[in-house]
């Protein structure tokens, strides 16, 4: 898939404010400062779509990205803040949560997850109640620059043996660098396959 056009729809903290769900839309949601912007800049070919920032949590509402006139890239807030008081991630709880079980076009969540570190409990968990939800998700393994050749099959070998003692089957991953653009041609053609996959069933 070749990205020619990105244009900024709309930021907000209510589901029901969103665009007409007539297009298939992609979700991008992971801990805070898991390199969500950088990797959705990077993916569009832009240096400044989607704000990156030191200080994690810079993300706070539902922003819709139209990709090529034909489908959304949503960039959603993270999760795990640990410096937010608890009024605001139940607030951002809610504005998630609302999100992913009422936006009927949604077609998968892309959970981010940082290579470097072994798997974390809010991770898990989250991904465990997508599921539960009967939400379809993909894992994208980030910072995939940030370690050494060797280091990477024993990383992976380590969070797919902790997630196999409670999934029977994995979800799809697709492992990325936003530095060296590792992953991006996947991560796009897997989107314009599911495109592919929506429109027929949207049409029939």
């Amino acid at each position: 898939m070749i990205i020619k056009d990105v244009e900024f729809v709309m930021s907000n903290s209510d589901v029901r404010k969103c665009p007409k769900p007539d297009k298939p839309e992609f979700a991008f949601i992971g801990r805070s400062n898991v390199g969500k912007s950088s990797l959705i800049n990077m993916l569009m070919g832009r240096k400044k779509l989607a704000k990156t920032s030191s200080t994690p949590g810079k993300t706070q509402l539902i922003n819709h990205f139209l990709v090529n006139e034909s489908w959304y890239l949503v960039d959603l807030p993270g999760y795990g803040y640990a410096k937010a008081p608890d009024k605001l991630k139940k607030k951002f709880e809610k504005m998630i949560n609302d999100y992913l079980l009422q936006r009927e076009n949604l077609v998968t969540v892309f959970v981010l997850v940082d290579i470097r570190h072994l798997p974390q409990q809010i991770d898990l968990e989250f991904m465990e109640w997508l599921g539960m939800s009967q939400i379809p998700f993909t894992m994208v393994f980030t910072k995939l620059d940030k370690l050494k050749r060797g280091e990477i099959d024993p990383a992976l070998k380590k969070y797919r043996a902790k997630m196999l003692q409670t999934w029977e089957e994995l979800p799809i991953q697709v492992l990325t660098s936003a530095e060296k653009h590792d992953g991006k041609e996947a991560l796009l053609e897997y989107i314009e396959t599911l495109n592919s996959d929506f429109k027929s069933k949207f049409k029939a």
